[in-house]
């Protein structure tokens, strides 16, 4: 009985203490500073994680200090903004986004998908392309329009109509 008691004692001491994925979270104390709380895969808290951990945030090395899988970062949050968390295992690297919203004296994190950072701008330029395709086929069409109307008396009046007209034929 007592190897068992050692060998299970022996075996939760050598379970390895390492992040390797984590949320952050408004502390509980609503004191405009965030939590960081250790998971697992199945993003579970792991309560099993203590001692000290180096992340970056923004760029910035600050050591957290973990009591039952929470961490709290010491600098408060004066306003909304971006922040990028960083921690470095010895299996790998864990770095996530987050926009932390501050209203009155509530933190709201959200975390941002990398791929939205990709996204995003490839969605602009594509309906940039696209108008800018649109702008030179209506300029096309407005010099067509130009064209007949100085040249062949073509007006505005007698498109819109002969479009109505074609509406009214479709009914």
């Amino acid at each position: 009985m007592l190897i068992f008691v050692y060998l299970f004692l022996a075996s939760a001491q050598a379970q390895p203490q390492r992040i390797d994925n984590f949320i952050v979270k408004e502390n509980l104390t609503q004191n405009n500073k965030l939590a960081i709380i250790a998971l697992d895969s199945a993003e579970q808290p792991l309560e099993r994680i203590n001692g000290t951990f180096v992340f970056n945030l923004n760029g910035f090395q600050q050591n957290l200090q973990f009591h039952d899988g929470v961490a709290v970062v010491q600098q408060p949050v004066e306003s909304s903004t971006f922040v990028f968390f960083k921690h470095k295992n010895q299996q790998k690297t864990v770095s996530k986004l987050y926009y932390i919203h501050k209203k009155d004296s509530e933190l709201k994190p959200f975390q941002i998908n990398g791929l939205l950072l990709l996204l995003i701008p490839l969605a602009i330029l594509l309906i940039a392309y696209l108008f800018r395709r649109f702008l030179v086929v209506f300029i096309i069409l407005a010099l067509v329009y130009a064209y007949f109307h100085f040249s062949k008396g073509l007006d505005f009046s007698n498109i819109a109509e002969s479009i109505l007209d074609a509406l009214k034929n479709l009914i």
